[in-house]
């Protein structure tokens, strides 16, 4: 099996997105970084607003959901062309239990949302020092 079907298959399980409203519903672009220390996930979500964000983590499992409005009164506006999508963001992620869960940090900045989830410090792999009997 090719790197890029694994890889596929491992985003597959990932991430399950249904839909349970009449909106349209994005799955986000993200990038998940881990680090000796965190693990930082960056998400597209162009046109929202910080108070229109939810983050769960919950059982070690991350779910991110933001809400975009309409930019205009859709019953006074006649568009000549409608390319711009108007819905929900909306990704989940089984991470693990190993998040210090008070110390998530989230920041959104020109579309994109930066969430830092640090590690716990037992999850943190550590040296053990051998010494002679």
């Amino acid at each position: 099996m090719s790197t890029a079907m694994t890889v596929k298959k491992q985003e597959d399980k990932l991430a399950r997105v249904e839909r349970a409203r009449d909106r349209r519903t994005y799955a986000p672009n993200v990038d998940i970084i881990e680090t000796k220390d965190e693990f930082l996930v960056l998400a597209d979500m162009p046109g929202v607003a910080t108070d229109a964000i939810d983050i769960q983590y919950e059982q070690g499992v991350l779910t991110m959901h933001g809400r975009v409005e309409p930019r205009q009164d859709e019953d006074d506006t006649v568009y000549l062309l409608r390319e711009y999508g108007v819905g929900d963001f909306y990704r989940s992620f089984q991470i693990g239990e190993g998040i210090d869960a008070d110390k998530i940090e989230a920041r959104l900045k020109d579309g994109v949302m930066e969430l830092h989830l640090p590690k716990s410090e037992a999850s943190k792999p550590r040296k053990i020092s051998v010494t002679t009997a």
